[in-house]
């Protein structure tokens, strides 16, 4: 007995030990899955750490060979830039490329230093290298990572005030902080595409769960919190979607193959699409009618009879934990996904998927459990493809029937044949790079002149500006907006640079540490926050300048003063040289987005109705990216300080119209590609008529945008699903063509109509009317 309450009582703390290790385990799995989602791929933490890594290295070395304080500051800034300016996915490119911008850095600090001393001939050579540096864009991101380092070493040069005595030890410097930035970004931090996918892969997994979250909180939301959760749903819906363009614009590098790149695409895209749907569920069955999708794109709309939802307790708890357990299957990793219990949990959720295992409850109801196992479907196939085969031994017929279509869906893709890119940019002054070139040139040329009218000796903070405003920006208004939030940013930073060198004084290395955390911030706030940026760059240059005893507080005023100056310049220039108006680039965006929605429409309808599509996968991703670039063109008419409230709601409704006839077209694509394995789906022609008329009336509204003067009408008529015969959509089919693509295709029907009114076309006027 003694025995035995002894053997008892080990088992007893053996299992406690264990399972507070489990605990703290799932508790860091849950802290990494949060990081994850809120970085996908790490890239902000890695750009930040690789970067901050690289000048303590310079630093140290430096120190070590008992450099002076102004040539700490100067290794400091060429490791920032040796870290930031190369933008290659592949780890040879980047050698090559950092091998070479090590001579174009000693030759820039060369002549920014021995051409200091003749002011003409310094101006007139900084305004010919700051052209050189955008021109050089067009050559790709090895002529922009050669481009920044040129530009940013002679900046270098001028910001320490080099002198040509000092120029032997400078070029030590820049050599020791080349060669730092190769060892943190090669040694000590390395990171290949594969790698980056990896961990993109998980953060799409994560936003995925997260997602799933606040489809669980939309459930249990009373009506008073209903709106806010709508929101997150927003939120949620889009942060899924960003991840998914960032993995889709790495699968060519991060896999070996091509034809597993496809795979990953499709999974990625049908995981997307069946959350997405799953939200569009639970949105619609709190409604007392059907939710239109523009509720879930278009910030502030309201859910129509948005209520309590309309099921017994019982459907509720089960709907909770469904929603619960398939949050488990998207976020599990195949080695923790094993077991009897998950097995279980995943048949009952793809068991949704036949008509006869769904549970008693209200239409909407069971189209939430449908959606349940769609998404569920979506989740195997997501990791099948991310993780490979997994033990089948514990499936369902239900499984084992997804596994099947999965296994013909994965044996179909071919691989298509790749095609040369067409050079669609048009030459000379119209050219981009070109147009970005001769404006800075003309906009650093006023920032000179009035920069030394300022300051003879800090006339280049100027300059800066006027170059970084240009950076990324292809209109006035873009232009506009980010001079605004950089001298928001700016003002807030020489704020915080004052208290910062008040409290650190004299204390060289105290000060180089905020500074490294300054840096790591500005790097992992850059994508996020443009002025949260500024805030960080500016409070580091504050501590710089106490390292050089140059710190007062009129040079952190100048700051201020010569940034305002900077941006205006730029502003200038891009609204009087060869400008590219805001309302002219969000219209050539407009049409471009219009013209891939209307390929992958014609595309899927063509796949559908028993015709050929072509790659409907990568036919979507181009509409997705085009759309993406519009959405960041409109920033301009949909920021804050816009004045013209009506054409920042226009713009908004717009955007949230075009998302929602994306949203359709990616799923009539999605649909597309399961025919050719799935024996259930049939094609059927009638659909290439149905979905003539949603393909004219995108092509009628480009043709619009495009020209104004052009001619032309929406056309109108019955509804999509009026137009086949009564007998089909009287016994739905759910899975089958002809339920799913009508509901689609009548959504992206009304969506594209929508689009009309906003962009100044009306519908065709009835018979009878043309008759008079």
């Amino acid at each position: 007995m003694l025995e035995q309450r002894s053997i008892s009582g080990t088992g007893a703390r053996t299992g406690e030990r264990g399972g507070v290790r489990a605990a703290g385990r799932s508790g860091r799995v849950r802290i990494w899955d949060r990081v994850a989602a809120w970085d996908p791929g790490l890239l902000r933490l890695t750009a930040g750490l690789r970067t901050v890594v690289s000048i303590a290295l310079t630093l140290a070395v430096l120190a070590a060979l008992g450099a002076p304080v102004p040539l700490l500051v100067a290794g400091a800034i060429a490791a920032m830039v040796a870290t930031f300016a190369i933008r290659e996915k592949q780890r040879h490119r980047q050698a090559l490329t950092l091998a070479i911008g090590l001579p174009v850095a000693l030759v820039s600090v060369t002549l920014g230093t021995l051409l200091s001393q003749y002011v003409v001939a310094g101006d007139l050579f900084f305004v010919a290298l700051m052209f050189s540096a955008v021109y050089s864009r067009r050559f790709g991101d090895r002529g922009h990572a050669l481009g920044l380092i040129g530009f940013q070493t002679y900046f270098l040069s001028l910001f320490v005030h080099a002198t040509p005595a000092l120029l032997p030890k400078l070029y030590g410097v820049v050599a020791v902080a080349f060669g730092c930035a190769a060892l943190a970004r090669f040694v000590l931090l390395p990171q290949t595409p594969a790698g980056t996918l990896g961990r993109l892969r998980q953060a799409f997994r994560a936003r995925l769960a997260q997602l799933i979250d606040t489809q669980i909180e939309l459930l249990d939301a009373g009506p008073e919190d209903v709106e806010k959760v709508l929101e997150e749903l927003r939120t949620g819906t889009a942060r899924l979607h960003e991840t998914a363009l960032l993995i889709q614009g790495r699968l060519e590098d991060g896999t070996s193959d091509e034809a597993v790149a496809r795979l990953l695409q499709r999974r990625i895209a049908d995981a997307e699409i069946a959350a997405e749907r799953l939200g569009l569920l639970l949105l619609t069955a709190r409604s007392a009618e059907r939710t239109d999708t523009l509720t879930l794109h278009l910030p502030g709309a309201p859910l129509p009879s948005g209520g309590e939802l309309p099921v017994r307790d019982e459907a509720r708890a089960e709907l909770r934990r469904d929603l619960k357990a398939l949050r488990l299957l998207a976020l599990r990793p195949a080695g923790e996904a094993a077991g009897t219990a998950l097995a279980h949990v995943r048949n009952r959720l793809l068991g949704y998927r036949e008509e006869e295992n769904l549970p008693q409850a209200a239409p909407a109801v069971q189209d939430v459990f449908r959606g349940l196992g769609e998404t569920a479907r979506a989740a195997l196939g997501l990791r099948l493809a991310l993780d490979g085969p997994q033990d089948e031994s514990e499936d369902s017929p239900a499984t084992a029937r997804s596994r099947e279509e999965l296994d013909a869906e994965d044996a179909a893709i071919e691989v298509s044949e790749e095609t040369e890119p067409k050079d669609t940019e048009p030459g000379g002054l119209r050219r981009p790079t070109t147009r970005a070139a001769v404006q800075i040139a003309v906009g650093s040329s006023l920032a000179i002149l009035g920069g030394e009218l300022l300051s003879s000796q800090r006339w280049y903070w100027a300059v800066l500006t006027c170059w970084i405003v240009f950076i990324n920006t292809a209109s006035t208004g873009e232009i506009l907006v980010k001079g605004y939030r950089r001298l928001l940013g700016t003002v807030l930073g020489v704020i915080a640079g004052i208290g910062l060198a008040g409290l650190v004084g004299h204390h060289t290395w105290t000060a180089f540490a905020l500074v490294l955390l300054l840096v790591f911030a500005m790097f992992y706030t850059a994508p996020l926050s443009y002025t949260l940026m500024s805030f960080f760059v500016t409070a580091a240059l504050g501590l710089l300048y106490t390292l050089l005893n140059t710190y007062t507080a009129a040079v952190l005023v100048l700051r201020i003063e010569e940034t305002a100056l900077g941006a205006a310049c730029g502003v200038i220039a891009a609204a009087v040289v060869l400008p590219i108006h805001t309302d002219r680039r969000t219209n050539e965006l407009l049409v471009t987005v219009l013209d891939r929605l209307a390929e992958v429409t014609r595309a899927a309808v063509d796949q559908l109705s028993g015709g050929f599509g072509g790659d409907l996968v990568e036919q979507a991703r181009e509409l997705d990216q085009a759309l993406a670039d519009l959405r960041s063109a409109t920033q301009p008419l949909t920021h804050p300080i816009t004045p013209m409230r009506a054409r920042r709601n226009t713009a908004r409704y717009v955007v949230a119209l075009l998302e929602t006839c994306a949203y359709h077209g990616r799923s009539l694509a999605a649909t597309a590609e399961l025919l050719p394995t799935h024996p259930s789906i049939a094609a059927d022609p009638r659909l290439r008529g149905a979905g003539a008329r949603i393909v004219r009336n995108i092509e009628t509204i480009a043709a619009r945008v495009a020209d104004p003067r052009a001619e032309g009408e929406i056309e109108t008529g019955p509804s999509i699903a009026s137009m086949l015969e009564p007998g089909t959509l009287r016994t739905p089919r759910y899975g089958r063509v002809t339920d799913r693509v009508l509901r689609h295709l009548q959504r992206l029907d009304e969506a594209v109509s929508g689009l009309a009114r906003p962009l100044g076309l009306r519908p065709e006027a009835s018979p009878a009317k043309k008759q008079r």
